[in-house]
């Protein structure tokens, strides 16, 4: 990677982006706890953790994210892509 193409700084925040596998489902909607994240709707309209969702991505089994880590914890971002509607931040709020 050329140090000093700056268009590749969002890719380098993520600690690992896995490999979507065929049918892996999208998050469409965040569960949160007092402004917190805390879990993920997906298209199939489950609802799970915010640790589950990271072990699936992980496994291939959630597809637009990859996994970063902040302060030792794993969380989800969304890949970039020059899209802003399918950001996680601008998903809707679902109560679990």
């Amino acid at each position: 990677m050329d140090n000093n193409d700056l268009t590749q700084l969002p890719m380098m925040t993520f600690k690992e982006i896995p490999k979507p596998k065929e049918g892996a489902q999208s998050i469409v909607a965040l569960v949160k706890n007092s402004g917190r994240i805390t879990g993920y709707q997906l298209a199939d309209g489950r609802i799970i953790s915010k640790e589950e969702g990271v072990s699936l991505a992980k496994a291939g089994e959630i597809q637009g994210v990859g996994v970063a880590t902040r302060k030792g914890n794993e969380y989800l971002r969304t890949l970039p892509d020059n899209e802003e509607n399918n950001n996680l931040s601008n998903l809707p709020t679902v109560k679990n």
